[in-house]
């Protein structure tokens, strides 16, 4: 079993994760959910030790986390960490060797992972010539092929098609059942009604949902109403006895007021929609979801932050860049004079207008030059602004 508790991670003046506690039992799928930025993946990485944690403790078993565990842990991060270059199979006998498998016991392993995600040719194919589902197949061979009893999975799902989608299902519910604990962090509300045993949900490194999933929507109710319709459903929103929609194309979800009145809200649907189905359910994990963190408003935007806002000038008015462009201005003008001058002569002579434009390019190098490093300092500058 897992154990995480009072988990906290600071970073400057940013408290990324307060307070996490969670259990995850072997033989459990375990949902780590929240908004981007909530603190999941920092959890992830505090619980694996990859960040010390600020305070907190950790075991597996009972043992206090140590580098010996890494053997049995399976960790699939959010981002790529393959070796673009290398080929498939060496780059899976790479992660299998750190997990302490010799190429012997890991190569058959590999070659089975491979054919059951449909990469049974593609051994000897480099990385980079896989599609990022495809490489997101090898990453998870990479954190399965020595068969953890502790497996984390961040995003797990990311680039894999729905019919993949659902091969990893089934691995996952394969790997459950030989006492593995499983925690997966995704943004896949369904996926996680259908897989997981309990859940964890964080906002702004704190913990305000968590427990059995059937206890969490027990708690939420069943004030919520599926409906499917032809017709335009926007005035769903509007109604007085609708607490929160969620509407679509031809589905919408709502949360009522008063379950009492659902058939208040079915009168006025008869005469304005052409209804298909309309159920009283338990509300969604993803209406719990957004109950719960809420949709994101957009930042206030102050008269007095627009005045005192940076005003982004044109590069050509930096005084740095307007000396280059001048003198290549100039140099130009004065190269035209000359070569008009010395066509006009009955015997011309052309060294001093060459040696005029020769200056004339450098000049126009120079201008380059500096143009570039001031669109440069700018970047910058507005960078560190935002």
């Amino acid at each position: 079993m897992l154990k995480v508790a009072n988990l906290r991670k600071e970073f400057d003046t940013v408290v990324a994760v307060d307070g996490v506690s969670l259990q995850v039992q072997r033989g459990e799928l375990f949902g780590l959910l929240g908004p981007n930025g909530a603190g999941k993946t920092t959890t992830i990485r505090t619980v694996l030790n990859i960040i010390r944690p600020d305070s907190g403790a950790i075991t597996f078993d009972g043992k206090p986390f140590s580098p010996e565990m890494w053997n049995i842990i399976g960790y699939l991060p959010e981002e790529r960490g393959l070796y673009k270059k290398s080929k498939i199979i060496s780059v899976i006998l790479y992660f299998a060797s750190l997990k302490g498998l010799s190429a012997h016991e890991a190569t058959p392993l590999a070659e089975r992972w491979l054919e059951r995600f449909g990469l049974k040719d593609a051994g000897h194919r480099k990385v980079e010539e896989l599609s990022k589902g495809n490489q997101q197949k090898i990453q998870l061979i990479a954190a399965l092929i020595h068969k953890p009893q502790l497996l984390i999975l961040d995003e797990p799902f990311s680039g894999l098609d729905p019919v993949n989608q659902i091969l990893l299902k089934d691995i996952l519910m394969e790997v459950r059942q030989q006492n593995t604990a499983v925690i997966f962090s995704t943004h896949q509300m369904e996926q996680v009604e259908k897989m997981c045993d309990n859940i964890c949900l964080i906002n702004k490194g704190k913990i305000v949902l968590g427990g059995a999933l059937r206890d969490v929507k027990k708690k939420y109710g069943t004030n919520s109403v599926h409906l499917e319709f032809e017709g335009d459903g926007s005035f769903l929103k509007q109604l007085p006895m609708v607490k929160r929609a969620d509407v679509y194309q031809n589905y919408a979800e709502l949360e009522l007021v008063d379950i009492g009145k659902a058939s208040d809200l079915l009168g006025k649907l008869d005469t304005k929609l052409n209804l298909k189905k309309f159920e009283v359910v338990e509300p969604s994990l993803n209406s719990i979801f957004v109950s719960v963190v809420g949709i994101p408003k957009e930042p206030e935007v102050k008269a007095e932050d627009l005045l005192l806002a940076p005003k982004k000038i044109s590069i050509n008015k930096d005084p740095k860049v307007r000396k280059q462009l001048l003198s290549m201005i100039g140099g130009s003008l004065l190269a035209v004079v000359l070569l008009a001058f010395e066509i006009g002569k009955p015997e011309p002579s052309f060294t001093l207008p060459a040696v005029v434009i020769a200056a004339v390019a450098f000049s126009f190098y120079r201008y380059l030059m500096v143009k570039s490093r001031v669109e440069k300092e700018q970047r910058e500058s507005d960078g560190g602004k935002n």
